[in-house]
């Protein structure tokens, strides 16, 4: 293949289409978002994807090919390439002679896709280019079923693992020393890498009577991927185990390892935890990824009031922080985002943690390991001949630990901590509950904040919702007046792999303390009548926040209805998805 020796952005620039300093523009912005310099000038809107394409075309001395043209559009022979791979990369050949196919793209570069074609398709290739949406728009209309599915159960990771053989980038990743003709080493590898890359949160390998069942959750929804035959249980479960540090002999007791993975650049930690069941061991990964306590604040969810009060409390000299909510509700996420903005070098912070999932430098973090006595209490006492300004304690789990914190927040530290219960004023009573003292409790506590993860609607496809449903607006408390013209609904596109969603955020409830909620703690009121109070003092809550995202289009009224837990919930059924 010609290359022209000229750049993407001289050939566009001669061309008359951008100007100089719209391409320096553009790739500073690709810098910035890690995307190559034909995208970034797409987006900046400096030119068309059509005319990135040409010069693409002429930069790499390959033919452009205009799909719109209905004589170049006859010319396209679907049969002559599986239509798994015809979707999923993109792709359309035109013509096959002597074992020469010529094959329209979009992206020359990605020279991997290249081999694998030769080595799939069994010819040599002769590409010609065209715009990636071209393409698309052309497959869609030519095969039907619109876009493709990320999550498509006809395309198996079995023969994804082997028939990709010539994937170095995925082999090299999971074990250099690994053996090429090796299936299951390329299987794992596949399932972990497509894994980070479809944003997923947790693996699940489970294994049930006829089958393992593979699922991935994203966006908090566990979505099945494929099945594997019985015959690889062993060897599967034995692969992973060995890539996570366990002992692959013993089966009958629960074991926890780690996985260091470098995908696309980034090192990805893998939380990996095995659990005897009745059909074999049930394997769960979960995914940590480097930069997701680094989001920031306001990319939480956090509505601007909220946000004052939150970066109030976090900067007091003492006291504790409690955050509540469920498993997997974003509590470490958050208060792992306060203290990157609290790691300073005049604060000392140490955390006493179960795992440590994150690994942030200038903070001393403490893994607790009870088969040694390493406990959160022993950690926490060690903590306070430390001399720190804040400590974090993944969790309080019974009386001493919270004891021991509340001692610490009282001779001036500022304690971070979590704690399991559905709302904000549930802490008060729960720590009573585990025989902390009231007095200790109201003394101590300033703030205690409950949250939720909510799926936020796909910026590309979502729309208005003209005939939104009733029952659900009324759970929410939004009435048909609020709701004219504001309320979105999911959709499902390429970009959301068909879910309508992308991404997630939270929804708050904060109760901050005041002497009459200090007084009613130190009585032992119930939670109702703390709760009373805490709305009187101006506590928004996780309904109420929620119907604020709902008005703002960030999610729809199901969602909110869902995952808030609203009064009536059970007068309609629900979907996730």
């Amino acid at each position: 293949m010609a290359r022209s020796k000229k750049k993407l952005g001289e050939i566009l620039v001669s061309w008359g289409d951008v100007t100089q300093e719209q391409v320096d523009q553009a790739m500073t912005m690709a810098k910035g978002a890690n995307k190559r310099l034909g995208e970034a000038l797409i987006d900046a809107g400096f030119t068309k994807e059509e005319q990135v394409a040409k010069a693409i075309a002429h930069q790499f001395g390959m033919p452009f090919v205009d799909l719109g043209d209905e004589k170049v559009a006859a010319s396209v022979d679907a049969k002559l390439a599986p239509e798994e791979l015809i979707r999923k990369h993109l792709i359309l050949p035109m013509a096959k002679q002597n074992g020469r196919l010529q094959l329209v793209i979009h992206d020359p570069m990605d020279l991997e896709l290249l081999d694998m074609l030769r080595f799939r398709l069994n010819a040599e290739i002769e590409p010609r280019i065209a715009p990636r949406s071209r393409i698309k728009a052309f497959i869609d209309t030519k095969l039907g079923g619109g876009a493709p599915s990320l999550v498509d159960p006809k395309e198996s990771l079995i023969s994804e693992s082997i028939d990709r053989s010539l994937d170095k980038s995925v082999d090299a990743s999971i074990d250099r020393d690994a053996a090429p003709e090796a299936p299951i080493i390329k299987l794992c590898a596949r399932i972990l890498v497509e894994a980070v890359k479809m944003r997923a949160s947790d693996v699940h390998i489970e294994p049930m009577m006829d089958r393992i069942r593979l699922r991935y959750r994203i966006d908090g929804v566990c979505i099945e991927r494929d099945n594997l035959p019985k015959r690889m249980q062993n060897a599967v479960l034995t692969r992973f185990k060995l890539m996570a540090g366990m002992n692959i002999a013993e089966k009958r007791i629960p074991q926890d390892g780690r996985i260091k993975l470098p995908v696309d650049q980034d090192t990805i930690d893998f939380r990996v935890s095995a659990c005897p069941a009745y059909h074999g061991e049930s394997v769960v990964l979960r995914i940590l990824r480097p930069d997701a306590v680094r989001i920031g604040l306001e990319n939480l969810g956090f509505e601007p009031d909220m946000l004052e009060a939150f970066n109030k409390i976090i900067r007091r000299p003492n006291g504790i922080f409690l955050v509540t909510g469920p498993t997997g509700s974003g509590k470490t996420t958050t208060l792992y985002s306060a203290l990157d903005i609290l790691n300073r070098p005049d604060k000392k912070i140490i955390t006493a943690e179960d795992p440590i999932e994150y690994a942030f430098t200038g903070i001393n973090q403490c893994q607790v390991r009870d088969n040694i006595g390493l406990t959160f209490a022993s950690i926490l006492r060690s903590m306070l001949r430390q001399a720190p300004n804040i400590i974090l304690v993944g969790e309080i789990r019974d009386k001493e630990v919270a004891e021991v914190a509340i001692q610490a927040a009282l001779t001036g530290h500022l304690v971070f901590s979590t704690l399991h219960t559905n709302d904000a004023p549930s802490a008060i009573t729960r720590l009573s509950d585990m025989g902390v003292k009231p007095f200790l409790v109201a003394s101590s506590i300033q703030a205690v904040m409950a949250q939720r993860l909510i799926r936020v609607l796909c910026p590309k496809c979502r729309e208005v919702d003209d005939a939104p449903d009733r029952k659900l607006l009324r759970l929410v408390n939004i009435s048909d007046e609020e709701a004219q013209g504001k309320i979105m609904r999911a959709v499902g596109c390429e970009h959301c792999t068909n879910t309508g969603y992308r991404g997630r955020k939270a929804i708050f409830e904060m109760m901050t303390m005041n002497s009459e909620i200090r007084e009613m703690a130190f009585k032992g009121d119930s939670i109702s009548h703390i709760r009373s109070a805490a709305l009187a003092n101006g506590m928004r809550s996780l309904l109420d926040d929620g119907k604020i995202k709902i008005l703002k289009g960030v999610t729809a009224p199901g969602e909110i209805a869902r995952v808030a837990q609203a009064s009536g919930l059970d007068l309609v059924d629900i979907e996730t998805e």
